[in-house]
């Protein structure tokens, strides 16, 4: 079994990651690798462009994977969604509950896209999504939105409250069960 190099900048999101693929036994590799991220107007699209700049520009390797997150807002009107990290670093958590202040409908799903590329013809597009809400306040720790997203099932806590049970509830942990599927299939 080959290495399987995960490309992004962010280290919160490489811990998490590693922390998944671990428990399976499968050793991931973090490329540091700063890259013109695409825009566009779902995750999905995005890491799909990302992987090809990746192998056009970046001369990386298969087999390796990258990902994005966005939170989707439903009162407003998917919000941030494909633009949440930008967002986060701009207003964070507490800019985020202010346009809430008002709001009746706090519903909200998080979603994790994840490009693989498995050799030179086969690219894999992976979600993984969760459904909850947006409470009133913040609780909890975590990086990211994690203090203001509760899991539907998790017992009314944040993902900033779950700690190492994040990982059961998470769109990121469902998109990485998907793939962990697919890698082991490939490979062994």
């Amino acid at each position: 079994m080959a290495d399987i190099r995960f490309v992004t900048s962010n280290e919160h999101k490489f811990e998490e990651i590693r922390r998944m693929f671990k428990k399976r036994k499968i050793n991931v590799l973090w490329i540091r690798a700063r890259y013109e991220e695409p825009r566009g107007d779902a995750n999905r699209e995005i890491v799909l462009k990302s992987a090809h700049t990746l192998i056009k520009e970046n001369a990386i390797d298969p087999p390796f994977f990258v990902e994005d997150s966005g939170l989707f807002i439903r009162c407003l009107g998917g919000f941030p969604g494909p633009y949440s990290s930008y967002v986060f670093r701009k207003i964070g958590c507490k800019g985020i509950l202010r346009l809430m202040s008002n709001e009746v409908d706090r519903s909200a799903e998080f979603v994790s896209s994840i490009a693989f590329v498995a050799d030179s013809r086969r690219i894999f597009v992976i979600e993984g999504r969760v459904h909850g809400t947006i409470p009133q306040s913040m609780r909890g720790e975590g990086w990211g939105f994690d203090p203001i997203f509760q899991p539907h099932g998790a017992g009314g806590l944040t993902f900033g409250e779950l700690g190492k049970h994040k990982d059961r509830f998470s769109h990121r942990g469902r998109a990485v069960g998907k793939l962990i599927s697919i890698i082991e299939s490939l490979f062994y």
